[in-house]
């Protein structure tokens, strides 16, 4: 079974049957879809996932070869809390871009790295890059077959211009810090920004 089925299918044991997805392709890339789930549970989330980031192993640019089958595998997840009248599904775009930044910039997506996109996450959102934080068990890992490594799934969280100055600033760890003091709800598509 090839690598993307795998994924969605351990993507739907998790969360169900996705109730939406989108395709993109970048030039020069392979496609990536966003899949979109919905939790109606007594707090209700949208919990948006990539497909297609993982197909090839992510490599540290400075490589002179990139190795077809050896280094990190990751799909993305964001959660968010829907609220009426906000257009939060024009956030797979930003996603798909985040997706293909691996094959497109060389960038190698791991937790406690920034990925900035330049411009609001969905238009009038008051994030514009999301901090990659450590995989929650929301997922599992999808096990591949050898050498390659497993797939990982890596939640997203959105960050406020400031939000990550302060973590260029100071470190992933002091803005995890500032969050959890400030009791930051960060499914909220629409908080302010930690002090």
């Amino acid at each position: 079974m090839e690598t993307r089925s795998l994924v969605e299918t351990a993507l739907t044991d998790a969360f169900g049957e996705p109730d939406a997805r989108a395709s993109v392709t970048f030039l020069g890339t392979d496609r990536i879809e966003v899949l979109r789930f919905v939790d109606p549970g007594p707090r209700p989330l949208v919990r948006y996932a990539t497909l297609g980031m993982s197909a090839a192993p992510m490599t540290d640019p400075a490589a002179v070869l990139a190795d077809p089958e050896l280094g990190p595998r990751a799909e993305l997840l964001l959660s968010v809390q829907p609220k009426a009248g906000l257009p939060l599904d024009q956030v797979l775009r930003a996603l798909a871009v985040f997706a293909a930044s691996p094959q497109v910039e060389g960038l190698v997506v791991a937790p406690g790295a920034s990925l900035d996109l330049g411009e609001p996450l969905w238009p009038g959102a008051p994030f514009t890059s999301v901090l990659v934080a450590e995989p929650g068990g929301l997922v599992p890992d999808v096990a591949l077959p050898e050498p390659r490594d497993p797939v990982r799934f890596l939640p997203l969280l959105p960050m406020t211009p400031n939000e990550a100055a302060w973590k260029r600033a100071r470190g992933a760890e002091a803005l995890h810090e500032r969050w959890l003091h400030a009791e930051a709800d960060l499914r909220d598509p629409t908080r302010r920004s930690v002090a």
